[in-house]
């Protein structure tokens, strides 16, 4: 489902979902919440979360510098998100940390999530799913590593760019 449409009425049942929306009661309107909305409010929620290094798997990641390149958005890399009327649901990919503990980082970055959906649209979350598909290591920040011709590996920043004389 793409959207969630929330259609308050002068119903016990309904007055409840529209308390929980932040609406009236009273029926005089909807609310429209987007897939995009919400995936929006997961991944900063996510991103929050000291330990994260990044979101999505390499795909994701290799598409979202893509997008930098272009000017778009990256916010949601990593993350499939599915509304319904009342409920909302998240499946997210990270990459954690070297030497944070993961199992608790998963937890953080869940209850982050739920604290962020649930406060910014009235919706409930029945679930964050979380996938750790990396670990960031430290020795990956260092420069780039490539290998001489008899087999020695050299730093790229030791090679000579050739003079043209």
């Amino acid at each position: 489902m793409s959207e969630t449409i929330i259609d308050p009425a002068v119903s016990a049942s309904t007055a409840a979902t529209s308390a929980s929306t932040g609406g009236s009661g009273v029926g005089i309107g909807r609310t429209v919440i987007e897939n995009v909305v919400v995936g929006k409010i997961a991944g900063i929620a996510a991103r929050e979360v000291s330990g994260v290094y990044a979101l999505g798997g390499g795909a994701a990641r290799v598409m979202g510098s893509i997008r930098d390149t272009f000017g778009g958005s990256t916010v949601q890399q990593g993350i499939t998100v599915e509304v319904g009327e009342r409920q909302a649901a998240v499946d997210l990919s990270v990459v954690a940390e070297y030497g944070v503990a993961i199992h608790e980082l998963a937890e953080a970055i869940r209850r982050n999530i739920i604290r962020a959906i649930e406060a910014m649209t009235g919706l409930e979350v029945t679930e964050v799913n979380i996938t750790v598909s990396d670990v960031h290591l430290p020795i990956d920040d260092q420069s780039p590593r490539v290998e001489a011709a008899e087999g020695a590996v050299v730093d790229a920043s030791e090679l000579q760019t050739p003079r043209v004389q």
